[in-house]
């Protein structure tokens, strides 16, 4: 994965550099650093990391493999772009250990991904990873969840708590009630207890 240095008076003229080199005018396809910012009486200077975000999506790919193969897994790798995130869904010799007793293996998995991409970028960066497709089932499950309980708490007129979820599954539960004209969505609490609130809207 290729780092590459670009230097302006502000940080949007680094970027327009960036962007005219990379040949990329849209700037949500680059993942991009400040790293440094030189001041002196009569000038500025910004410097800039920039990673093609293609290349970070390749590079999480290899990442998973060369972890799991490391780990003594057999896999193979597809990458999907769902919503304009990518899922990496993962085929193994050995899905259930992989996924683990409800999915703790799967979220350990991804919180060591996450770590290396803010290793490498510094940045935050969304992905989903499955294995087959559990994580979709578990989706189609939370967004019929969210629903059932929605319709219970229109007609109740009380708020349900959910239990506590990482932030991937509470978006779901926002994102499957949105539209929703009779209930609305909060999340509360601290990591990692944090949960969804459903609650009534008023007439």
């Amino acid at each position: 994965m290729e780092k590459h240095r670009f230097i302006g008076k502000t940080k949007e003229e680094a970027i327009k550099e960036a962007k005219i080199k990379l040949e990329e005018s849209n700037e949500d396809n680059l993942i991009i650093n400040e790293i440094d910012t030189k001041k002196t009486l009569f000038s500025k200077k910004v410097e800039i990391e920039v990673i093609e975000r293609s290349e970070l999506i390749q590079f999480v790919k290899e990442y998973i493999y060369n972890t799991l193969k490391n780990m003594g897994f057999s896999v193979k790798i597809e990458i999907l772009n769902k919503n304009e995130t990518p899922t990496y869904r993962i085929y193994s010799d050995n899905d259930a250990l992989l996924i683990g007793k409800e999915g703790r293996n799967l979220k350990a998995l991804r919180h060591i991904i996450s770590q290396a991409i803010k290793k490498e970028t510094n940045n935050s960066f969304k992905f989903v990873v499955d294995v087959s497709n559990y994580q979709e089932k578990k989706e189609k499950h939370l967004v019929f969840l969210a629903k059932k309980i929605a319709r219970e708490v229109a007609t109740s007129k009380v708020e349900v708590k959910l239990d506590s979820m990482n932030s991937y599954e509470r978006r779901i539960i926002h994102n499957a009630l949105t539209n929703n004209k009779k209930v609305y969505t909060e999340s509360t609490g601290e990591e990692p207890n944090r949960c969804v609130v459903i609650k009534p809207k008023d007439n």
